[in-house]
Order: structure tokens, then sequence, then C-alpha cells
């Protein structure tokens, strides 16, 4: 059983919540019961984490603002690692498949979000083992994109 105290319109209430039967629930409000039918459970949104551009240049006149995305988190491209997504988004273009080797400021994919395109750049000399994504794909921040030898 939880207790709760609720004040509504300056009117103090005191509720129990009871047994929970499918979808019925027992509740005692300030002494008298009731029977309550949930018609659906509510689902409290997600909080969506901050997200912060690192070197997004001016918009462009008639061209689509872009931003190199540095630094990302986990996206050493040193042997055996991986390239994660620094943001949620929408994958536009892979400019790279397993076996290419790429060097350090190469761009990798082009990833729409916030109605921004950013270049993923590689921040290290590598060879790629797997692309994990491909054009059209919805990624959250930490995905992993491309894993390397």
């Amino acid at each position: 059983m939880k207790n709760y105290k609720f004040t509504i319109n300056g009117n103090k209430y005191t509720v129990e919540v009871g047994d929970i039967d499918n979808n019925m629930v027992d509740v005692e409000v300030n002494g008298s019961a009731y029977k309550v039918e949930i018609d659906t459970e509510i689902k409290t949104p997600m909080k969506p984490k901050p997200v912060v551009m690192v070197n997004a240049p001016a918009p462009k006149a008639a061209a689509a603002p872009t931003a190199n995305v540095k630094n990302a988190p986990a996206a050493a491209t040193a042997a055996g690692a991986t390239l994660k997504s620094p943001l949620p988004g929408v994958i536009l273009d892979v400019f790279c498949k397993e076996g290419d080797a790429v060097k350090a400021g190469q761009r990798l994919f082009l990833l729409e979000a916030m109605k921004m395109e950013n270049n993923i750049d590689a921040e290290k000399d590598g060879v790629i083992k797997e692309v994990k994504v491909h054009r059209s794909d919805s990624v959250m921040e930490g995905d992993v994109l491309v894993v390397f030898e």
C-alpha cells in the first residue's frame, strides 16, 4: 500500500492506493473507499540530453549548415577501437566501407541532427573492419558507427 497527501485547490486529501488487480485499483481518499479502473499506463517522457555542437561554421546562403563533430566520445580510431555517434540523428550518407584505410580528419559519415548536417570524421589513421550503419539509419548518442582493425 502506498500513501500520498495531496492539496488540490486548497483542499487536502489523504490517498491510500491499495491492491492492483489487472486494471482495477483499490483507492481510499480521506477514508472513503473507491474502486478505480485504469484505462492506460501513463509513461513519463524521457528528458532530452543537451547537445553541444563543436566547431559549427556560420550558415551559408543557399547551403545547409554543416559542422565538423570532433572529439566524439570514444571516437579513437586505433586498432580494435570504435567510432560512436556524438549526437542522436539520421545517417544521411556513408563515405567508407569495410577494408578502407582512412586518414585522420577524413569524413566517414554525414549525420543529420536537429536539422543540421554534421560531418563525422576519423580522428586517427586506421583500417575499417566493420561499418555498423547505413544510409537513413536512425542512431542515438553513443551508438557504434564503425569498428576499426
